[in-house]
């Protein structure tokens, strides 16, 4: 996937992942390809979203849930500048925030 080109969003907007199709020939790759997405959405919320979805069909993964999670990973080799950055602030206040109802 490194020389693959690189995408502009995670997945296609109107994109409809179902339970029907050939299935994946080495679910143990979807898997760990979903795992290591999973770890990238403590950093990436962008991606979040597309890996939940894929997540759905960790049971039976088809070629068709392969295809998306290849998209994703494309997605991420054009962003990997992205992410959040957790720093420690020189301040040891708390700020807290409470709904009441």
């Amino acid at each position: 996937m490194l020389d693959a080109k690189p995408k502009a969003t995670p997945l296609q907007p109107d994109i409809q992942l179902t339970t029907t199709g050939d299935p994946f020939s080495d679910p143990t790759q979807y898997h760990s390809l979903f795992g290591a997405l999973q770890y990238l959405t403590i950093t990436r919320p962008d991606l979040s979203y597309a890996a939940n979805l894929v997540s759905q069909f960790l049971q039976a993964p088809t070629n068709d849930h392969f295809q998306a999670v290849k998209c994703i990973l494309r997605y991420v080799q054009g962003t990997m500048s992205y992410g959040l950055s957790f720093t420690r602030g020189a301040s040891l206040n708390v700020l807290v925030y409470s709904d009441a109802d």
